[in-house]
């Protein structure tokens, strides 16, 4: 045996690299074979119950780096509940109904239009469940927990059965209707939408000033007046019904000096428009209020049989254009709400691809509503007062990317404005991370008309609703209940496979259907009431869930999607939120703060990340980034995240390596008989516990990386560690001193291990398959540890926190030293410490080998008046010189008992004792054991 053979030297099969790409996978296989999710849920059952439902991402295509922040959100969740004494399930689910994969068939040739329904439906389905099963294994390449054999899917037909349900209490309490209102409608989609499926783009757009004149001006008007409007959608005018003014505001009638015609317009703009027509000196005529203009009937400016009727709309602003607002019913919210006060007609000009239609007139026919801005500027003819280009914000389509417009067509709702005050009533007892969230939910509903849930769509699940002969629709509980058990067994295609008559329940009948006709509704529901049913077909479906949900966690868009959808389903048929917390998390950006995109060619692929880094990487950075705002993510940032994590797993490595012969059964020793700074590092050890336990409770992962990452750099590598390989390495190996450390390191070891198995498993679990003495077979099933306190706790705090400044300032006297060439290793230095009475008992108090803390040879503290070239401090001084003596071959000291031994080595008399003590030290031919 060798000299360097007698130190105790770290010596673990644990590797320094760690080869994640190829490692995770096989964990993962040996988790799948084990079942250690449902042996985790076994060992949890009789525990209190805490659920995360899970939102449904849309099943297509693989996931990407936004999906992968999701769900292992969600899993650091879910891991940190089950080992922290709660039963908590995790069901994944998956949204497959809808536009998007109709769109993929479409991209692969196949025409909607030319195939038997059930055979288009049936591409629709399986396509769905080939990207389920995609996605699946993305996630779980992540390392994601869940129940995977057994996920909820919104195509099942248990799942559509419990949607029916849903829709059927709603309407049951007159919650559903149908209306011609104005909605968004997506002529690229031919479908309406609901404003969670809308996103704002600036635009320009030809805006119209245009004048009618005045045919019945009740007294007020005559009709040599002209009513000056303004519109930025001209091709709106075919279908213009009315004008609206500001009742409170003030017109003016004026008379430019280079027009023969009188025109009406808001005094307050009046100074404005009269430049933009330039008009030469307008004379005010008359004044008058918006009400006094009260249905004034004007000409429409091409349709001689139409009639343009003034009417009073508190919706008027002096903001823009000329205080009154053209007003088409059929193609805006405001137009169609004042225009249903009047009794006015809705008119629809255009069809559901954007084409005009022939009520639009011959000259319109055939255009695309876009294109038709000449033919309408032609129309005017000399009533075009000014036209102008404008940038604004306008809403598209946020799957196609194509401009919508407003659309009168009939459709059916879900009303939210007769239980409105119940909903914002059960935000108010909502928890939400961040608090934010609370106003911007608040504010949706506060705000939100009625929600249109029909789609002129294919792949999705009807709207369970009958005709009878007169046109009255049918859905009542008995006739919905029957439809949803018809779903259930046969799945929603059974509503296209069947007539009406064999939909309905035997020997149905209606009074509106005397020979017993009835037909039935081809449009689908909207997709946001598909995941926004989930409580029902999930939650209360399955008895291992509980409903509502402790906590859903998305990204911030589901404000106005599936936290929305969901809340009003709930409130309307159970009076409550199906969530207990809401939690929203920012948008993954590229590492510029630049949104991802094919077209930037910045997307990044989880599964890329996992083949190059690991996934454990790309669970760190979850818990790296402050996810209450938006987020940035790189390869640049994973490969600064995968140097952290090789911080951690090297300093976890040297624990293993540093506990291979302690046997926590036989060498642990208590709190009690430990040494002071051990004792001080056992509490720092308990604080970092109880805070990463308090950020788990409060989903804080960004405050578990610091906290974690500034343990094991500051408070052990650069202390603890530090000076440990003098104790670990160089004491005989049953010594005291090196068993109360070796106590402290199994002690971090073990715990740091299973707080950390939430964030990265696989690290984990390859951890505790060197910790031979540890009972479970994973560290999955194990229990989080509890932080304890000591009854020395605080004055050993402040003795040890007082000693790291004075640390912190011996330090940067070894440094000076080491750059004026003093010394080069610390261990080289014999420093002294000039102080005062106060650190001369504070080092006395600490009861411990100084100069092996500060890592130097040899030590002295004197009350001394420090020499002028001592680098002085407040209350404090330091000179550093060289050690006397010889460097010690084993240890590596500088001591002046270094002298050659008759085993041929030359050690200190410390390192001589511990070789005679243990080891049989006879020739120089080496040692043996005792």
């Amino acid at each position: 045996m060798k000299l360097k053979e007698t130190l105790n030297l770290g010596k673990t099969a644990f590797p320094m690299r760690a080869g994640l790409p190829n490692k995770e996978p096989q964990w993962q296989k040996e988790w799948d074979e084990a079942d250690v999710y449902t042996r985790r849920q076994e060992l949890n059952a009789n525990k209190p119950t805490f659920f995360l439902h899970d939102g449904p991402p849309y099943a297509n295509g693989n996931i990407h780096v936004g999906h992968a922040l999701n769900k292992i959100s969600k899993d650091i969740i879910v891991r940190s509940k089950s080992m922290s004494g709660f039963r908590a399930p995790y069901v994944p689910g998956w949204d497959t109904h809808g536009l998007p994969i109709e769109q993929v068939l479409a991209k692969k040739g196949v025409k909607r239009k030319e195939l038997d329904r059930s055979e288009y439906l049936k591409m629709c389905h399986d396509y769905a469940l080939s990207q389920v099963d995609k996605q699946r294994e993305d996630f779980k390449r992540l390392g994601v927990s869940a129940d995977w054999k057994n996920p909820y899917i919104t195509l099942v037909p248990a799942y559509e059965a419990a949607q029916l349900r849903v829709f059927g209490a709603m309407a049951d309490k007159g919650y559903i209707y149908r209306g011609a209102k104005p909605v968004y409608w997506s002529w690229s989609s031919e479908s309406a939408l609901a404003e969670a499926e809308i996103e704002y783009h600036d635009i320009d757009s030809t805006s119209l000033f245009y004048a009618n004149q005045v045919k019945d001006g009740k007294g007020v008007l005559d009709q040599e007046t002209y009513i000056v409007v303004w519109t930025t959608t001209p091709f709106t005018i075919t279908a213009s019904r009315g004008l609206t003014v500001g009742p409170d505001l003030d017109y003016v009638v004026v008379k430019p000096n280079n027009d023969s015609r009188k025109f009406v317009v808001a005094k307050a703009l009046l100074p404005e428009l009269t430049e933009r027509f330039a008009w030469e000196n307008p004379e005010v005529l008359s004044q008058h209020k918006g009400i006094e203009l009260d249905r004034i009937v004007t000409a429409h400016p091409w349709d001689e049989e139409v009639e343009e009727l003034v009417m009073n709309g508190d919706h008027v602003t002096l903001d823009s254009g000329t205080g009154i607002v053209h007003t088409a019913p059929g193609f805006g919210e405001d137009d169609y709400n004042v225009s249903m006060k009047y009794g006015l007609e809705v008119v629809v000009t255009v069809n559901e691809r954007g084409i005009m239609m022939e009520n639009a007139g011959a000259d319109f026919q055939g255009q695309f509503y876009d294109k038709v801005l000449p033919t309408v500027k032609e129309k005017l003819g000399d009533l075009l007062l000014a036209s102008e280009v404008i940038t604004h914000s306008y809403p598209f389509d946020w799957r196609t990317k194509k401009p919508i417009i407003w659309r009168a067509v009939p459709q059916w709702f879900a009303s939210v404005s007769k239980f409105r005050q119940d909903i914002l009533d059960e935000i108010e007892r909502t928890g939400f991370y961040p608090e934010w969230g609370r106003t911007r939910l608040y504010n949706m509903i506060r705000d939100r008309g009625d929600w249109v849930i029909s789609r002129q769509r294919i792949w999705g699940v009807p709207l369970p609703i009958f005709y009878a002969e007169d046109g009255t629709a049918i859905m009542t509980k008995e006739v919905i209940d029957h439809v949803a058990k018809l779903f259930e067994k046969h799945g929603s295609v059974v509503w296209w496979e069947r007539e009406a008559k064999d939909l309905l329940p035997e020997g149905f009948s209606h009074p509106g259907s005397p020979n017993g006709k009835f037909t039935k509704e081809t449009d689908i529901m909207d997709v946001w009431f598909d995941s926004g049913s989930s409580w029902n077909g999930v939650m209360n479906a399955r008895q291992e869930l509980g409903y509502p949900a402790d906590l859903y966690l998305e990204g911030s868009d589901q404000y106005r999607g599936w936290f929305n959808s969901s809340l009003i389903t709930s409130v309307a048929v159970n009076g409550h939120a199906p969530y207990k917390t809401v939690l929203s998390q920012g948008f993954v950006l590229d590492g510029k703060g630049e949104k991802m995109s094919k077209s930037k060619g910045n997307i990044i692929s989880p599964n890329d990340v996992a083949k190059q880094y690991g996934a454990e990487i790309l669970r760190l950075w979850v818990a790296s980034v402050d996810t209450n705002s938006d987020v940035r993510v790189s390869m640049e940032i994973l490969a600064q995240v995968s140097e952290t994590y090789r911080k951690i797993r090297n300093t976890l490595r040297f624990l293993v390596a540093n506990t291979a012969d302690f046997n926590p059964h036989v060498h642990k020793l208590p709190y009690e008989d430990l040494r002071p700074v051990d004792k001080y590092m056992t509490i720092k050890f308990n604080q970092l516990v109880a805070s990463i336990r308090n950020s788990y409770e409060n989903y804080d992962f960004l405050s578990i990386y610091k906290s974690v990452v500034h343990f094991i750099t500051v408070d052990l590598s650069a202390f603890y560690l530090d000076f440990a390989k003098d104790v670990v390495y160089i004491e005989a190996e049953d010594s005291l001193a090196r068993r109360q450390m070796q106590t402290v390191f199994y002690n971090i070891l073990l715990n740091i291990t299973k707080l950390l198995t939430p964030i990265i498993p696989h690290t984990s679990e390859e951890i505790w398959s060197y910790l031979e003495f540890e009972s479970e077979d994973f560290v999955q099933l194990s229990e989080m540890p509890e932080a304890k306190e000591f009854a020395d706790q605080e004055a050993i705090l402040e003795e040890w926190e007082a000693f790291m400044a004075l640390r912190t300032q011996a330090q940067k006297a070894l440094e000076e030293a080491r750059n004026e060439k003093i010394i080069g290793r610390s261990l080289e230095a014999h420093l002294t410490i000039y102080a005062g009475e106060e650190i001369k008992t504070l080092l006395a108090t600490l009861d411990s080998d100084i100069a092996q803390l500060l890592i130097v040879s040899q030590l002295t503290v004197t009350e001394e008046k420090a020499p002028e070239n001592a680098l002085a401090f407040e209350d404090v001084a330091f000179m550093v010189e060289r050690a006397d003596g010889e460097v010690c071959e084993r240890c590596r000291r500088v001591d002046p008992t270094v002298k050659e031994r008759p085993y041929n080595a030359r050690v200190c008399d410390h390192c001589a004792k511990i070789l005679e003590n243990n080891f049989s030290v006879a020739t120089a031919e080496g040692f043996e054991d005792k």
